[in-house]
């Protein structure tokens, strides 16, 4: 084993590359499970029409993500976040798996014990996404911003990329017997090898890349104690000393200077969940595509989403000034009365633009909230800064998901 030392230069160092392009899997294996859930919602909604699946699921995924990451972010100096991420990956396959399982044990018949069943392991993707999203952000926020806004792109990818292949599915699948629960089938199998790698890659070859060693051992300098697995993995020896000599600051405190910032996540997404993926799938009424527009729709949103998280990459669309930030996330407000007008009159071609900026400004508003915030911290201060940010995300999801249901107000035979 090599003792922990921080001498050499982090641009010097091998694995850059790489580390993105793992941390863009990872990325994408933390929401692939769930975005495959949301993207085969058709199948869903034939199997159970009277129980408002993606309103329902979405409902029951939160408050579990939202009270796991509290508990994490309140402790998260003490946790072990190799063990926290490992578990999360894990369980994300075994979850994955037993959607598959109980779809073929029931022979993808309906009824309100396979929703149950349905309903249960959905709680646990949202334990598994609170104990990911977390761990690596947290991690992540002493590297370098690029490994974040990889990690980022990756999220969104899983939903543009699942999207893609529903659309895919959909066609080959739409003629034969069974076409839904095949496409089904194959999402929540394609999920779990996915899942899979994704743990084979965080447990054995992550750790062990140059720069993700140099920064693990920077933070552990800085006092960290939860990098301390991942660098015994990797070979790398740390000192007790190292762990005692730096003090950080508080979660209150953190919270309070970056209280802006934390606002801001929120209402991102309280806005995106309050219409995305309910409202698109059960509001918009009847068009020219027929069962294909709602899958359109969840398509568009995808993609622009994934395209938005690389636009920080170019500087001059980057948005660092925290009060342009603020004013351009409360600005989006402006989509909720443009979303209801446009479902109640517009056409199709109106409604998909609407949605494609929506994507457009999620994606791009949380890469540059999430890669400003990190600076001028220490590591330990960093990781801290990372779980309390999702923490606020997801109580934004958690808020978004509850506010969805008020779009039933005055429409007939809701429930």
């Amino acid at each position: 084993m090599t003792n922990v030392n921080g001498g050499e230069s982090p641009s010097r160092l091998e694995g850059k590359l790489s580390a993105m392009i793992v941390c863009w899997i990872l990325g994408f294996g933390s929401l692939i499970s769930w975005n495959s859930m949301l993207t085969m919602g058709d199948y869903y909604y034939n199997l159970f029409p009277d129980y408002h699946p993606s309103r329902v699921l979405t409902l029951v995924y939160q408050p579990f993500a939202f009270g796991t990451m509290s508990i994490l972010a309140y402790n998260e100096s003490k946790i072990n976040t190799r063990r926290r991420n490992i578990f999360g990956y894990s369980l994300f396959v075994a979850s994955t798996f037993m959607l598959l399982v109980l779809d073929l044990a029931t022979s993808g018949r309906g009824g309100l014990g396979s929703f149950i069943g349905i309903c249960v392991i959905v709680a646990f993707f949202g334990v598994a996404d609170a104990c990911v999203q977390g761990g690596i952000v947290g991690d992540l926020s002493f590297m370098l911003p690029d490994f974040i806004q990889s990690f980022f792109a990756g999220l969104a990818a899983s939903g543009a990329l699942t999207s893609a292949l529903r659309l895919i599915t959909k066609a080959a699948f739409e003629k034969s017997n069974n076409g839904l629960r095949k496409g089904a089938m194959l999402f929540l199998a394609t999920s779990t090898l996915f899942e899979f790698l994704c743990v084979l890659l965080y447990t054995y070859f992550f750790p062990k890349l140059p720069i993700v060693k140099y920064f693990r051992s920077k933070a552990a300098l800085e006092g960290s104690k939860t990098v301390q697995a991942d660098l015994a993995a990797a070979g790398i020896q740390t000192k007790e000393d190292h762990n005692e000599q730096n003090e950080r600051l508080s979660n209150k405190q953190l919270f309070i200077q970056n209280i802006d910032y934390a606002l801001d996540l929120f209402l991102i997404y309280v806005l995106t969940l309050s219409i995305f993926p309910g409202f698109l799938y059960e509001n918009t009424g009847e068009h020219k595509l027929g069962t294909w527009y709602p899958l359109v729709l969840i398509a568009s949103y995808n993609v622009w989403d994934l395209i938005s998280r690389y636009l920080p990459l170019v500087k001059f669309l980057k948005i660092e000034s925290r009060k342009g930030l603020t004013i351009a996330i409360l600005s989006r407000f402006l989509l909720i009365p443009a979303f209801y007008f446009t479902a109640k009159y517009g056409d199709q071609g109106w409604m998909i633009l609407l949605v494609s900026f929506l994507g457009l400004t999620n994606g791009h508003l949380t890469v540059c909230v999430m890669t400003a915030a990190p600076k001028c911290y220490k590591g330990p201060e960093q990781n801290a800064l990372g779980n309390i940010l999702v923490l606020c995300l997801l109580i934004g999801i958690f808020a978004g998901v509850s506010l969805d249901w008020l779009w039933f107000i005055g429409k007939k035979n809701a429930l």
